[in-house]
């Protein structure tokens, strides 16, 4: 747990910054909104594993959203409200919310009641998992790499671009986890044989892959070099 990508609505710049911040500093991969409008251009782009809605917004208020969400198939959803009336805790749950926490909170808080709703939604059989808006990404170093749409982003939300031969290379150390793999297969798997193995151009591109992914560049620590062998893509733990 850690990876899941979380998108945070609520129509308070700084609640956003906040909650991104902290999840963020938590290991997660965080987008904000400020409305439903925003919510739904993000997860057309990226799906998600979760979403912090506010209940009280102008517009389509968290309730709404709640509703729209669970008509495409759901995820966990907590709902965020400044209300401690029970009628507000009791409808959002009938509406599919899966938690809710009230404003101000601790971010602690937050952060047992995030973990204990994602914990549920991973322990669920395949087959009651929700399909429609959960999220296939991998954890790469300090970037999410998603799986279905090829893009890569920062554990913030924003974007990283890649050429195609950065894309099919993380495409490829995606698919073989683990394992040291030789520039030649790196070409072959990539589909890129009309490049010479042994013209340092692999070499060259992890350099540059490994700029926008590793913490730090010159000692990378998930996309790491085996010496005389290749190179090999280190999941974490």
């Amino acid at each position: 747990m850690g990876n899941e990508h979380i998108v945070v609505v609520d129509d308070e710049e700084g609640v956003r910054e906040f909650v991104s911040e902290y999840l963020t500093a938590q290991g997660f991969a965080v987008s904000t909104a400020a409305n439903g409008v925003e919510m739904r251009a993000i997860l057309s782009e990226r799906p998600a594993h979760l979403a912090l809605l506010d209940l009280r917004m102008p517009g389509e208020d968290g309730l709404s959203l709640a509703r729209y969400l669970r008509q495409q198939g759901g995820i966990g959803i907590i709902m965020v409200t400044a209300s401690a009336e029970t009628i507000d805790r009791v409808v959002g749950l009938e509406m599919g919310a899966d938690d809710y926490v009230v404003k101000p909170f601790d971010p602690r808080e937050l952060l047992a009641r995030v973990r204990s709703v994602l914990r549920r939604i991973a322990e669920k059989p395949a087959e009651a998992k929700p399909t429609g808006a959960m999220a296939h990404e991998i954890r790469m170093g300090k970037c999410m790499f998603n799986l279905d749409t090829g893009k890569l982003y920062t554990l913030g939300g924003e974007e990283v671009p890649l050429t195609a031969m950065e894309l099919d290379l993380l495409r490829t150390f995606a698919d073989r986890p683990n394992r040291t793999l030789s520039r030649d297969q790196l070409l072959d798997f990539a589909h890129h044989r009309d490049m010479e193995a042994f013209d340092r151009s692999i070499d060259i591109r992890m350099m540059r892959l490994r700029r926008k992914i590793e913490e730090d560049a010159e000692r990378p620590q998930v996309l790491k070099t085996v010496r005389g062998l290749g190179y090999v893509f280190v999941t974490s733990k």
